[in-house]
């Protein structure tokens, strides 16, 4: 039995209205993915930031912020849109997919290149960060990124232990006889510092530099693949609305046809 161009059409329609229903589903849940890293980034080692010289990690974690909200936004935009089939909603619609799009893509792309850039970043400035605010009059958010730093790491100076020796810390008399922070100490006491010896403080090979490195490099490579993964889910949904427009397009031409 041959079967119409109008329940053709009709066929198509519902299966590109099912199919949004769960491209809106992902689109929720990587929008969550999108927020949850965001927030993560920014919330969970705030702290090291203020030890960076530049702001692109920051700026690629806020980026995913706002991009995630605009998911949650959009979705209800979108659910509310393919259930009217009105091809106003779903223009709106697709624009704020390509839009989000543009900013996960961003984020990507800023954490990718921001990626390249980290080492020879920390090697530069992290050792003078260190060694010259550290315990400094208005320096207060450094010396606890600092202290933190040291303790979650188990790390102790830039790049070795000795780098505290020519530190304003240690060389002003501020550290009282102490030749490391406290914080260098596998277990803190007061005044811990005064003795540098592998059996009190941490000595790893490469020192805080390493570490921070690799913290970054990974949370830079989810920033990367997060923001770069949902956009190409986007571009997906953004063909599928555009295709749906289309055929109701087509739908409405028919129908004034008739008449």
């Amino acid at each position: 039995m041959s079967v119409s161009k109008e329940e053709r059409d009709d066929w198509l329609t519902v299966c590109f209205k099912y199919l949004l229903f769960v491209f809106n589903f992902l689109f929720w849940v990587g929008g969550a993915a999108v927020l949850a890293v965001g927030v993560w980034t920014l919330v969970e080692k705030s702290d090291y930031l203020s030890l960076l010289a530049s702001g692109t990690f920051a700026a690629s974690a806020c980026i995913l912020v706002v991009a995630g909200s605009l998911v949650v936004v959009t979705g209800f935009l979108g659910c509310c849109a393919v259930i009217r089939e009105q091809r106003s909603w779903l223009s709106l619609y697709f624009f704020c997919l390509l839009l989000i799009f543009l900013i996960e893509l961003v984020a990507g792309v800023l954490a990718y290149v921001y990626y390249q850039q980290v080492s020879e970043e920390l090697k530069q400035h992290l050792n003078l960060t260190m060694t010259e605010n550290y315990a400094q009059p208005g320096k207060e958010d450094i010396t606890l990124a600092v202290d933190r730093l040291q303790q979650d790491f188990k790390c102790c100076g830039s790049n070795n232990s000795g780098d505290w020796a020519a530190s304003r810390f240690v060389t002003s008399g501020q550290a009282a006889g102490r030749v490391v922070p406290d914080s260098c100490c596998k277990t803190i006491t007061p005044m811990c510092g005064r003795r540098n010896h592998p059996s009190n403080i941490y000595r790893v090979e490469g020192g805080c530099i390493s570490k921070l490195e690799q913290f970054l490099a990974d949370h830079l490579l989810v920033i990367g693949a997060v923001g770069i993964g949902v956009a190409c889910l986007q571009l997906a949904g953004a063909v599928l609305t555009a295709s749906f427009i289309y055929l109701l397009y087509k739908e409405e031409e028919e129908d004034f046809g008739t008449f």
